[in-house]
């Protein structure tokens, strides 16, 4: 898997690169990451990548030529028969979640374009990008935080890069908790400013802590999440136990805060 990565400021990824658990997907060639420049491509002394704006405006726009010779030079080195898509980090491309990240993990990679200033010339887009990804409803500074999202979210899932292999399977929104919020976890001691650790996952009894985590995953879903529940209702993921504990927590909910419980849950 090998992710080509175009900004203007490669030295950010340094740290993502070489620190935390996911180095070893680095370090190890699972997720080959490659830094350019289009600095690097640019003419004249100043090595201009950007320009202002036709029509007016504040902000600068990147020019479509130096990226383009960038893309090229990457094509050139790649040497794809069918060449990996070029994306973007833009606020109309489609959310990053799970299952895209689950997509992008069994990939062969792609070409990441970070945008800076007011954007991309659009012609370059037109041309040349495949595909646009956004982390949410707000605009950062540069792509260059949004495909370290990616690329962390990516690396986590590679063979090898947790120490528990199946540690990720567990995450909020896998398909292994059907898609819901994960539950609270605990720690030692079992006793902290007087609050214990719940008795359930005390037990040693695994089906007992199997069951508190599931409605725990439910409660948490229901509460901040409720469309996640909806669709794993709707796939049919739901149990009748399922169903019984939700409409339990309901009545309670509507019990002690008449306004406020059947609204959240």
């Amino acid at each position: 898997m090998r992710f080509d990565i175009i900004t203007l400021f490669p030295e950010l990824f340094a740290p993502l690169l070489t620190s935390g658990i996911t180095r070893r997907a680095y370090e190890s060639g699972l997720v080959d990451v490659r830094l350019w420049n289009p600095r690097d491509h640019a003419e004249g002394n100043y090595r201009r990548v950007d320009d202002r704006s036709f029509g007016g405006g504040p902000g600068m726009v990147m020019l479509a030529e130096p990226l383009f010779k960038c893309l090229t030079a990457i094509r050139a080195e790649r040497q794809e028969t069918n060449p990996a898509p070029l994306v973007l980090f833009s606020p109309i491309g489609q959310t990053l979640n799970h299952s895209a990240v689950e997509r992008w993990s069994h990939s062969a990679g792609a070409v990441l374009l970070c945008g800076r200033y007011e954007g991309v010339d659009q012609r370059f887009i037109d041309q040349y990008v495949d595909q646009q990804i956004s982390l949410g409803d707000f605009v950062l500074s540069g792509g260059e935080i949004a495909a370290m999202a990616l690329l962390d979210a990516v690396a986590r899932l590679q063979p090898g890069v947790l120490n528990d292999e199946g540690s990720h399977q567990l995450d909020s929104f896998n398909p292994a908790l059907d898609g819901l919020l994960d539950s609270p976890h605990y720690t030692r001691p079992e006793v902290w400013q007087d609050h214990a650790v719940p008795a359930e996952l005390m037990s040693g009894h695994h089906a007992h802590i199997a069951r508190w985590r599931r409605e725990q995953s439910l409660r948490l879903t229901a509460q901040h999440r409720p469309e996640l529940l909806e669709q794993a209702r709707l796939s049919g993921k739901l149990s009748r136990q399922d169903e019984v504990f939700l409409k339990a927590t309901r009545s309670k909910a509507d019990i002690e805060n008449p306004e406020q419980g059947s609204k959240k849950l």
